[in-house]
């Protein structure tokens, strides 16, 4: 059901962005924004996952630089049957992860050192299964394209303004323009958001089947939205369209499960994951403790405060 709501929510986006191509320039405008939209997401899908990670100053870690971090994704990814995905970290006090990557042979995982910090072992084993999940389900090729073209819509919208007081074309007019530069980015931000909240809940379930233990997922939900509204994402805050990737919003002002929200409420993917938690029980084996080495900082050194493996 989920993949069929996302399915019918990408074809109204990509009917939406033909529909504002004709009502700019009829059959010939409609062709030509489908052109661009296919050469802009051609260009995406070979470099959306550098563009992010770049962006928000990732640098990638492994079993020397990051071994607990490492070990843990690598066992986790084993039980998702899952390739080893690269490993990122950000230097960013906000609790918070997200997964990128056109497919799962080329997937990234990323996440903050206030993630590091702040969760234990068993809530950051929740947070990465469900970034997992993203991969394994191929969300992260889907949120970009549905961003891809809901920012095409947009620009689209946008450059109509200016065949508005034509009337030797197919444009709609002043008033037409004006309401389609408002309603058609609305519409596309409507139906990305919807696209966003189907998959957080779908990898939500998802990932707490990966790890066996939904409450593990749901503490760490908790923990993040708390963080979240306390600690400021200075970075997501200047590229506000890429808030649908991490696992909580980072943005301010968020908080209700509403038409306008990029993510399901927090208290609602919590009290899916307890009846999850309900029917699952502890049907599978426990994460093992990892490498008998003593406890270090994920970025090296030694482990200065509470985290994840202390």
């Amino acid at each position: 059901m989920n993949y069929f709501r996302t399915a019918l929510l990408l074809a109204g986006l990509t009917a939406l962005f033909m529909g504002v191509g004709y009502l700019i320039g009829g059959t010939t405008g409609a062709v030509i924004a489908l052109i661009v939209a296919a050469a802009t997401n051609l260009f995406t899908y070979w470099n959306s996952d550098r563009m992010v990670l770049s962006m928000y100053g990732a640098h990638q870690v492994d079993q020397h630089s990051a071994p607990e971090l490492y070990d843990l994704v690598a066992e986790l990814a084993q039980r998702a049957a899952l390739p080893m995905p690269r490993v990122f970290l950000m230097d960013e006090a906000q609790p918070n992860a997200f997964a990128t990557g056109r497919n799962p042979e080329n997937a990234a995982v990323a996440v903050t050192t206030g993630l590091m910090q702040q969760l234990s072992r068993e809530e950051l084993a929740g947070v990465i299964a469900h970034e997992l999940a993203h991969i394994k389900h191929h969300d992260t090729l889907t949120m970009t394209i549905t961003a891809t073209i809901a920012g095409a819509i947009s620009m689209l919208a946008q450059f109509g303004m200016f065949f508005g007081g034509n009337r030797n074309n197919n444009s709609p007019g002043i008033i037409g323009s004006i309401a389609m530069m408002i309603l058609a980015p609305l519409g596309a931000a409507l139906v990305q958001m919807a696209i966003s909240r189907t998959r957080e809940y779908a990898a939500d379930n998802y990932g707490a089947r990966i790890v066996g233990q939904p409450m593990w997922l749901a503490s760490a939900l908790a923990k993040i939205e708390n963080a979240a509204h306390q600690m400021p994402n200075v970075e997501a805050e200047r590229n506000p369209a890429t808030a649908h990737m991490f696992i909580i919003n980072p943005l301010s002002g968020h908080g209700v499960d509403n038409l306008f929200a990029t993510h399901p409420s927090t208290a609602n993917r919590i009290a899916a994951l307890q009846q999850l938690a309900a029917e699952l029980g502890t049907q599978t084996a426990p994460l093992s403790t990892g490498a008998s080495h003593p406890p270090r900082s994920p970025w090296g050194g030694s482990q200065g405060q509470r985290g994840p493996w202390g």
